[in-house]
């Protein structure tokens, strides 16, 4: 079953989505749609039900209700026929770090019953610029580059669907953007790419779309852009008497200008973020 909208073909349907963990409610009445080659970021603090919404669409639990749909296959009443679909990053790194790269990926694939192995590794290591160090110790090569490894671990299915839940966790910006730079390419492969994050930067950088995750709820979805459009191109800070920092949003440079100069103590000017957004929405920040 393709969804077909007005010529969109949406490779990601969620309907619906509950899961209840006891009497928490970590996911509550979750639905949207992906479309097919796009990136799409779950942006949200912790506890907000990103990893569970991945969990759920990757067959590792069961929603308690509602339906997730990919590539046309219903992912709780096929979960064998849907991991040809997919490929998954998670957030534990659990690499056989004792083994090298390629053996790593080497049994990886005989345990999925791949075929064509060699052709596929060199492939995937090629895609995460990992190629020249197959025959290196997992144990041997930095966090980032293991992040790397997981993600062509995850390609070597040659997957329709990538879902990666918090890729560049616990990276430094200088290697984070080295992994957005593969998730870009992953993208212009025609691959249809599934974030979750609670990097702004991450969300504002990579994702086509981004649904924003609070309390268990989708809250907002749209482009980053117009996300921001709906609060503001710019904020203007301050800290006043009592020491607590105060924000004004404006919709344009100006208008941040000509509120600042009447500040004596002086203010800040910045463009808008995705956490802005989420602050407007929920009062809160993300962390």
């Amino acid at each position: 079953m393709w969804i077909i909208l007005k010529g969109i073909y949406f490779m990601i349907e969620v309907a619906g989505l509950t899961k209840n963990y006891g009497s928490i409610r970590a996911l509550d009445n979750v639905s949207f749609r992906i479309e097919k080659g796009e990136v799409f970021g779950l942006l949200g603090p912790n506890g907000a039900g990103k990893t569970t919404t991945i969990k759920m669409l990757t067959t590792l639990s069961k929603p308690d209700s509602g339906k997730c749909i990919i590539d046309g296959v219903d992912v709780v009443h096929s979960p064998l026929e849907i991991k040809r679909h997919i490929g998954v990053v998670p957030q534990e790194n659990n690499l056989e770090r004792e083994l090298s790269l390629y053996e790593n990926l080497l049994i990886y694939g005989m345990l999925h019953s791949l075929k064509g192995l060699e052709s596929k590794i060199e492939d995937a290591l090629r895609t995460v610029g990992l190629l020249e160090r197959k025959d290196s110790m997992v144990s041997h090569l930095s966090g980032g580059l293991q992040r790397r490894l997981l993600i062509a671990r995850a390609l070597l299915p040659k997957p329709s669907n990538l879902f990666l839940d918090e890729p560049s966790i616990g990276l430094d910006p200088q290697i984070r953007r080295q992994m957005w730079d593969i998730i870009r390419k992953i993208k212009i492969e025609g691959r249809t790419v599934v974030i979750t994050t609670h990097y702004i930067e991450e969300a504002e950088a990579l994702c086509d779309r981004v649904g924003i995750l609070s309390k268990g709820r989708l809250i907002a979805i749209d482009t980053p852009e117009n996300l921001l459009s709906n609060v503001g191109k710019y904020i203007m800070e301050y800290i006043n008497e009592e020491g607590r920092l105060i924000q004004h949003i404006c919709h344009s440079r100006e208008e941040a200008y000509d509120m600042a100069k009447h500040r004596q103590n002086g203010a800040v000017i910045r463009k808008s973020n995705l956490e802005d957004v989420f602050i407007k929405l929920t009062g809160g920040r993300i962390e």
